[in-house]
């Protein structure tokens, strides 16, 4: 927004917090609502607000949202497409339908056959475009995730107990049952160290039945929806990551920017967050004992946990910061446009 020769508008399809954010900032925004228009209906309207507006790039994000920038491109030639890619698809514990493995073809078909270039938010998202779809190299760009950083860190305040936390959709993705486990272990050794989960999800049930199970009520907090996640992430001393896969989560990013060190697997995006060792520890095997580990080593050694907690708040203001994505976004746009 702050680049004065960029005409932005917004083109969402469901009203909600996002929406209102954007209309805060003074850009034009288009809401319609998927679950009450049908496809064809918000194609020909889309079409009708783009022709008005004689946009020069699209940028999509979502299967659906691509497939109608494709579908706009070919009536509107001289438009430029470009889709970022936040994850890949989720499948882990879970059948996928057929609808599900077509809608996931198309898209990546769409991805590498139509749009002028796609952004993976890691590079581990961009390797898999490359090797295992078969997208050409010079198509997939890497840019990173930002997040707004606070402008000064919480006092940390003496408390009873050491807090870990975690955020996030309690979908099969996140594996949240693996932090209960790692939970359970921790207090074996322990019993100061309290774990908190803010989000909702298909899993709650689940993860309520084992926390029950292993005695952990009142150890194991199910925060549920949290407004406030800054006061999440103030409330916490350590962020703990459980998914099976990530590209670069916000989640933990905001936490590092908050100056969290962070615990993860290493998998995914996190080798280009988390410097092992230094801001955080990447865990390698899949074993509730080995993250548990960590975790105790940071609630044990104070001196390390603050050292951390400053190496976490550098990386993200150096690398990960709004601005510096907004920068590389605004040059992709401004690159594309200018080749029209």
């Amino acid at each position: 927004r702050a680049y004065n020769d960029l005409e932005l508008s917004a083109i969402l399809l469901n009203e909600g917090r996002l929406a209102e954010k954007v209309k805060k900032l003074g850009i034009s925004v288009h809401v319609m609502d998927e679950s009450k228009v049908s496809f064809l209906s918000i194609l020909l309207k889309i079409r009708k607000i783009l022709s008005r507006r004689h946009a020069d790039v699209i940028h999509s994000h979502r299967y659906k949202e691509n497939i109608l920038a494709y579908l706009m491109s070919r009536s509107i030639r001289h438009i430029k497409l470009i889709g970022t890619q936040h994850g890949m698809p989720e499948v882990y514990g879970e059948k996928t339908g057929l609808r599900h493995r077509f809608t996931t073809k198309l898209n990546f078909f769409v991805l590498s056959k139509y749009f002028h270039r796609v952004v993976g938010v890691s590079q581990d998202i961009q390797e898999a475009f490359v090797q295992q779809y078969g997208f050409s190299e010079n198509k997939v760009s890497v840019i990173h995730n930002g997040v707004e950083i606070p402008s000064t860190l919480p006092k940390k305040r003496s408390r009873e107990a050491f807090v870990i936390g975690s955020s996030g959709r309690l979908f099969p993705v996140k594996d949240y049952p693996f932090m209960v486990e790692i939970a359970r272990e921790a207090r074996k050794r322990s019993d100061k160290v309290r774990f908190e989960l803010a989000g909702d999800g298909p899993e709650r049930p689940k993860l309520q039945g084992l926390i029950h199970r292993y005695g952990l009520k009142g150890v194991f907090v199910l925060k549920g929806h949290v407004d406030d996640i800054s006061g999440f992430y103030r409330g916490l001393d350590l962020y703990l990551n459980t998914s099976v896969h990530e590209g670069i989560p916000l989640s933990v990013l905001e936490a590092m920017s908050f100056g969290l060190p962070v615990i993860a697997p290493k998998v995914g995006g996190f080798k280009e967050i988390v410097d092992d060792g230094l801001d955080g520890y990447l865990v390698e095997e899949r074993d509730p004992k080995a993250f548990a580990e960590k975790c105790l080593l940071l609630y044990e050694t104070k001196v390390l946990r603050q050292q951390m907690a400053e190496a976490t708040r550098q990386k993200v203001v150096k690398e990960f910061s709004l601005e510096r994505m907004a920068e590389e976004y605004y040059n992709l746009y401004v690159a594309l446009a200018e080749n029209s």
